[in-house]
C-alpha cells in the first residue's frame, strides 16, 4: 500500500491525499493556480534555512493566503471571511 516515498510522506504526515477528476480541466485549473501561487508569493521570495525553517515559512504564508490576502475569484473576500459568512447562515 505505501509502496511510494510521497504516499509514505503523506501518510505519516496525516495528509490526505486529493485527485482531479478524469478530464476535468476546471478543476486542474484550481490546482494549477493554487500551485502558481505558491510559487510566486512564497517560494521564489523566501530564503529557507532547513527544512524546519520552511515549513515555519509555508505556514505563516498560509495563514496570510487564507485570512489576510483577498482573492479575486471570491469578491474580494478571503477564504476565511467566506467560510465564516457560511457558518453565520441562519439554517
Amino acid at each position: 500500500m505505501l509502496e511510494h516515498l510521497f504516499v509514505k510522506s503523506c501518510y505519516t504526515n496525516r495528509i490526505n491525499q486529493k485527485f482531479t477528476k478524469p478530464a476535468c480541466p476546471q478543476t486542474n485549473g484550481k490546482a494549477e493556480r493554487v500551485i502558481r501561487t505558491l510559487m510566486e508569493m512564497w517560494h521564489e521570495r523566501e530564503v529557507f534555512d532547513n527544512a524546519q525553517d520552511r515549513k515555519l515559512k509555508l505556514k505563516s504564508f498560509i495563514n496570510y493566503y487564507d485570512t489576510v490576502k483577498p482573492h479575486k475569484g471570491i469578491q474580494g473576500k478571503t477564504p476565511y471571511e467566506v467560510l465564516d459568512d457560511y457558518f453565520k447562515q441562519n439554517l
